[in-house]
């Protein structure tokens, strides 16, 4: 697979960012894959990697302003956050019956983030061995398939408001890999529902998933959890809110972690009480001592 890199360089103000946003792009099979990051001037090279991952019909520069607290950390965490795009605004994920453009045309979403870390390897000298990936809705999903299908180039994943495809909308051929994976959903989401079926979104096919609790379970089992996790209830930041998060933990010494925050209440948008890429961060980091 040959890349052909463009770049070009705009100013962003962000909440609590002022810092240069760099625009590039890869071509993969035809098309001009572009993705977004912020350049934190990486003290050290061994810089983590983080891909934050746009829902359907979003783009990567939407995230920006939802990992305000995150960027702020970057320089002292030594890691640099990349905002790549969809395809046409969705991504190759792994439900079967999604009518998007990047389903049916299958883009190849691999090669894309393979790219990627070659090209911040190559130019930034992050390590490959610190690559991580946190998605939002249909970007939540694009982690899973990064989990699913190249096991190997992602030390853990974070996925919200997403829930792995049921077994007939299922598109990917699975690795079966144990991976660090934390899940953040909302009991009453009316779009990713958390007890399982129809995704509902006006005017987008995206087929069926399976519980939230089947998904974290499959994360666990291929894991080799048995028995029960460990419970632990949130500290209520925002009362006012009405939501309240519970942490379901698997975690063993020399075994990948696999976290559930069940938000009580929650709906298909971000919990008031914890930053969710800031949390994502943590869990991720706690993986690099493993």
């Amino acid at each position: 697979m040959k890349f052909i890199s463009i770049v070009c360089v705009t100013l962003l103000y962000s909440i609590n960012i002022q810092s240069q946003l760099i625009h590039d792009s890869l071509l993969i099979d035809g098309h001009y894959r572009v993705f977004h990051f912020t350049n934190p001037q990486i003290s050290k090279t061994g810089g983590s990697l983080v891909f934050v991952l746009h829902g359907s019909g979003g783009k990567g520069e939407d995230m920006l302003r939802r990992t305000a607290k995150l960027e702020e950390q970057s320089h002292s965490e030594n890691l640099l956050l990349v905002y790549p795009d969809g395809y046409k605004k969705y991504w190759n994920e792994c439900r079967k019956a999604s009518n998007a453009a990047a389903n049916l045309e299958n883009i190849d979403e691999n090669s894309f983030f393979n790219g990627m870390i070659s090209y911040f390897a190559k130019n930034y000298h992050i390590n490959t061995q610190q690559v991580f990936a946190v998605g939002t809705s249909g970007g939540g999903h694009m982690a899973y398939k990064l989990a699913l299908t190249m096991p190997q180039k992602f030390r853990a994943i974070t996925a919200i408001i997403a829930n792995l495809p049921d077994s007939a909308n299922m598109d990917c051929t699975e690795a079966r890999v144990p991976v660090p994976v934390m899940i953040i959903n909302g009991t009453a989401d009316p779009v990713n529902p958390y007890n399982g079926g129809e995704v509902v979104i006006p005017g987008v096919v995206l087929g069926t998933v399976r519980s939230t609790e089947n998904t974290f379970h499959y994360w666990s089992n291929l894991d080799g959890y048995q028995g029960e996790p460990v419970k632990e209830l949130l500290p209520d930041t925002d009362p006012a809110d009405g939501r309240t998060i519970e942490r379901y933990t698997f975690s063993a010494k020399g075994k990948p972690e696999v976290v559930l925050l069940k938000v009580i209440g929650g709906k298909h948008d971000y919990p008031n009480d914890i930053d969710v890429h800031v949390e994502a961060w943590a869990f991720f980091k706690r993986q690099l001592t493993k």
